[in-house]
């Protein structure tokens, strides 16, 4: 899943690789998907993009977004996006084909879920579009500790978990529950952990990992639990993921657990994260 390193990266190939490229035709919808979303109807995706030239790419928390003219194409973050150059065949199915005139494509693909809008500037206003565009991010000086705190800020923090601070309501867009995992994990501290309970130190030192390995991620290409825009695993090694489960922990040698928590799965280390 797209989250904010993964954004970053995406974002910054789309736009050394197409930059300047003219859309010639697109195709949406052609592999029809219940959880794949589109704005309007996708039959009206080629006229409102051909003959258009991609200009930039922007990321929005676990969003990517490109340019084009008066056009904006957004990706959410169930979207795998992968460039092909000319002569390479794309998968035969996919939501969203988007063919340059020297032959190139960019696909996008949904599995579990995904948007693929395509919208006219100004026209889109999906929430979580907009608080991504609104509020810093995290490797932004923006986003320092005084910021931070005002996440805190009228929450009901006797039952609030540093899982559900962190990965919910958008109080950190692009932050999820991928990133999460070696966030707490650096932090020293235990997803399920009540925010009520931490110290100011200790909410210091989520702070500090927050924009640490976040930093860390993207500098390094995004998780190699993702792929980036050519398909590779990103070169940034996990320590809590679907790799290392039931694995010593790199730090402790604990064995990493995996529990379902919040409706996804959560990994720690018990001798480094107590609950």
């Amino acid at each position: 899943m797209l989250e904010l390193p993964e954004a970053i990266v995406i974002a910054e190939q789309v736009g050394t690789a197409l930059r300047g490229k003219r859309i010639s035709s697109v195709s949406a919808n052609h592999s029809p998907h219940k959880f794949a979303w589109f704005y309007g109807d996708p039959g009206n995706y080629n006229s409102l993009l051909s003959g258009h030239t991609v200009e930039s790419a922007m990321p929005w928390g676990g969003m990517v977004e490109i340019w084009a003219g008066p056009t904006r194409v957004l990706f959410g973050d169930g979207v795998s996006l992968r460039y092909y150059p000319a002569g390479e065949k794309a998968p035969p199915k996919h939501q969203l084909l988007i063919e340059f005139d020297d032959s190139s494509l960019l696909v996008g693909s949904v599995q579990m879920y995904g948007g693929l809008w395509a919208f006219p500037a100004g026209e889109f206003d999906n929430p979580y579009y907009l608080i991504a565009q609104q509020k810093p991010s995290p490797l932004t000086d923006e986003f320092d500790y005084a910021y931070f705190k005002t996440l805190l800020e009228g929450k009901k923090l006797e039952s609030l978990s540093a899982k559900a601070f962190l990965a919910t309501e958008q109080r950190i867009p692009g932050l999820g529950n991928g990133v999460l995992q070696d966030i707490l994990w650096v932090a020293r501290i235990h997803p399920r952990r009540k925010v009520a309970a931490l110290s100011d130190e200790e909410l210091r030192t989520m702070f500090r990992s927050v924009k640490s390995v976040l930093h860390e991620m993207a500098e390094q290409g995004g998780r190699d639990t993702e792929r980036d825009l050519y398909g590779r695993p990103g070169g940034y090694r996990t320590r809590l993921s679907k790799n290392t489960v039931d694995k010593p922990c790199p730090v402790c040698g604990t064995t990493i657990k995996k529990e379902t928590y919040m409706g996804g799965s959560v990994y720690y280390c018990e001798g480094c994260q107590s609950p």
